[in-house]
């Protein structure tokens, strides 16, 4: 079993997506280990994205992601990282696969309504950001 994060964005709380994309998760056979919803505030979203800092969209991404709530989720499930990134669908919605949540659902590249690590280091690291060992399931 692998675990993944998987992030709600803004712009998919705002509007009403939660119940549709954690039900396209469960659908395709994800178990979620955990899942909150908060309010990042701009510092806290520097630091989960601090990879980023040195970027010319980090400013405005940070920005946008402590704009509202999200949703942040531990996906687990053989090979979840990847079939995360291929449910999720390019990071540019324009150029997502049919199907994908970013090709139904995403606005433009920033506000492309789902965040998902793409490795297994990236994924322990953004899951401990948001979670402890205690607030998910064994």
């Amino acid at each position: 079993m692998e675990r993944t994060l998987s992030i709600i964005k803004p712009d998919g709380v705002q509007r009403n997506l939660v119940g549709t994309i954690v039900g396209r998760f469960e659908s395709e056979g994800f178990r979620i280990a955990g899942m909150k919803r908060l309010w990042l505030s701009k510092k806290e979203a520097e630091a989960f994205y601090a990879m980023h800092k040195d970027r010319p969209f980090f400013d405005s991404l940070t920005s946008y992601m402590s704009s509202g709530p999200v949703v942040v989720m531990v996906l687990e499930g053989p090979n979840a990282i990847q079939r995360n990134r291929d449910i999720m669908g390019d990071t540019n919605p324009a150029q997502a696969a049919e199907g994908t949540i970013r090709k139904e659902y995403g606005l433009d590249v920033e506000k492309n309504t789902v965040h998902g690590s793409d490795k297994p280091e990236t994924a322990a690291k953004e899951i401990a950001f948001f979670f402890s060992e205690l607030e998910l399931m064994r």
